[in-house]
């Protein structure tokens, strides 16, 4: 199975057709507090311009099931990225709402003594995406976690769940990320940014092809 890479935190037509033009899996967009915020009618705005094949997926922290069901309907998001203290139940009430077809990613934090949040088994969760974290912000950071460690421990059992690895990766790092933990796929944020919010194209570009490369796929 090819590598999946993600995009995420669009916030203009044109940085979503980036991660198009590179040849991304998925485009994300962020539904809460941060720099790279955007509206349900912001993101519904670039969601029809894009491939039928491209994941839009909406990232959401501490959202209800209302306003994100009513978010994945606006907008038309195939996916949604739930952080570590959704309800553990919210992954199933999505599912049952929407569908296998919509894929739900839940959100781990690696810290020295292992996952912050127990990555679980739970077989409404897509796939499990392993972030860093900071004292006041739970994803864009730009700070990578212990890859070392993480490969001995909670990337071990990858072949039981598909892991995304995120969390400080760039164009420079990202092959040595795939190589260490072998991952299911990649998402990126801060590090193909020329600011917060927006993309560098040439950033974007060789994000995707040197993750494809240290794959193979």
């Amino acid at each position: 199975m090819s590598l999946w890479v993600k995009i995420c935190a669009n916030t203009s037509l044109q940085d979503a057709q980036l991660a198009v033009d590179a040849g991304a899996d998925a485009a994300g967009f962020v539904f809460a507090p941060s720099p790279r915020r955007v509206t349900a009618g912001q993101a519904a705005a670039i969601v029809p311009h894009l491939p039928a094949a491209l994941e839009k997926i909406g990232v959401f922290v501490d959202a209800s099931f209302d306003e994100i069901a009513a978010t994945v309907e606006t907008v038309g998001l195939t996916g949604v990225q739930l952080h570590f203290s959704a309800a553990p139940d919210l992954p199933a009430k999505l599912k049952e709402r929407f569908g296998q077809k919509l894929r739900v990613l839940r959100v781990v934090h690696f810290e020295a003594g292992g996952a912050a949040a127990d990555s679980g088994l739970d077989d409404n969760v897509d796939a499990v995406l392993v972030d860093s974290r900071t004292a006041t912000a739970v994803g864009g950071t730009g700070k990578t976690f212990d890859w070392a460690a993480a490969s001995k421990t909670l990337f071990q059992n990858g072949k039981e769940r598909k892991l995304v690895a995120a969390g400080g990766l760039t164009p420079g790092n990202v092959a040595e990320a795939i190589a260490t933990l072998r991952p299911w796929g990649v998402d990126v944020v801060s590090g193909v940014e020329a600011a917060p919010g927006r993309k560098d194209p040439g950033k974007v570009r060789a994000f995707v092809a040197n993750a494809r490369a240290a794959s193979g796929k």
